[in-house]
């Protein structure tokens, strides 16, 4: 592992390519998805040991609900024996699980599974998590204002900084960088507010195959840049 200079405090990945990778191999599409849930343990190591401070994992857009029912209901039942099965671990290594999205969508099983990791690791001091399931960016923004006017918040007191405290992500910081996987190159409803300043690193690597060599590719990449949050070059 290479000493980088300049890392970043929030890294946001968009888990793409898992279908893909899959029919590549002429296996079935839930399959990419088991491989592509086995990967985040692997990467998740990687980030702890580089100190990443925050990492938020899109997981299920949405979007994805649009997908045939037999392939949503498998990539939930994957997700849901994931959260059991690494929870403990994750708990043990001092990681504080955190969901985004809109949790009353999503089945009861997955509900009660982030519920537990959520409860099991809140008191944790090491790194962040943030799963987002069943989230989308407008769909954030939305349920951000509502909980605003709920509040009777005079448009007067409304600022960037109170607004920040309505979304999913409150008391985190911005992300740094946000990378995607597979060749596509769009951001798809995702942390549009926390992102509106983030680095992108966009891979042709499919998520199932994106390992430690292609992560340090990503960071040195990240490294490299000026961030100047609209101001000019120094």
């Amino acid at each position: 592992m290479k000493k980088i200079a300049a890392l970043p405090r929030h890294i946001a990945f968009i888990l793409d390519g898992n279908g893909r990778w899959a029919e590549k191999r002429d296996l079935p599409r839930l399959e990419g998805h088991r491989a592509g849930v086995k990967n985040v343990r692997r990467i998740l190591r990687s980030l702890d040991n580089y100190g990443i401070e925050t990492v938020t994992l899109y997981a299920f857009s949405t979007e994805n609900w649009n997908r045939p029912a037999d392939e949503v209901n498998g990539i939930f039942d994957i997700l849901m024996k994931m959260i059991g099965r690494e929870t403990r671990e994750l708990h043990k290594n001092g990681v504080k699980i955190r969901h985004i999205g809109r949790l009353q969508g999503l089945p009861r099983g997955v509900q009660r599974s982030i519920k537990k990791a959520v409860e099991l690791t809140k008191n944790n001091h090491g790194m962040k998590l943030n799963v987002a399931l069943n989230y989308g960016g407008r769909a954030e923004i939305l349920d951000a204002i509502t909980r605003i006017i709920q509040d009777k918040i005079s448009p007067r007191d409304i600022d960037e900084k109170l607004f920040s405290k309505y979304l999913y992500t409150a008391g985190l910081p911005d992300v740094d960088l946000v990378i995607r996987t597979s060749g596509e190159m769009r951001t798809s409803n995702f942390l549009i507010w926390q992102s509106a300043y983030s680095e992108y690193y966009f891979t042709p690597v499919l998520w199932p195959d994106f390992d430690e060599e292609e992560l340090e590719k990503a960071l040195l990449a990240y490294s490299q840049r000026q961030r100047r949050f609209g101001g000019r070059q120094t």
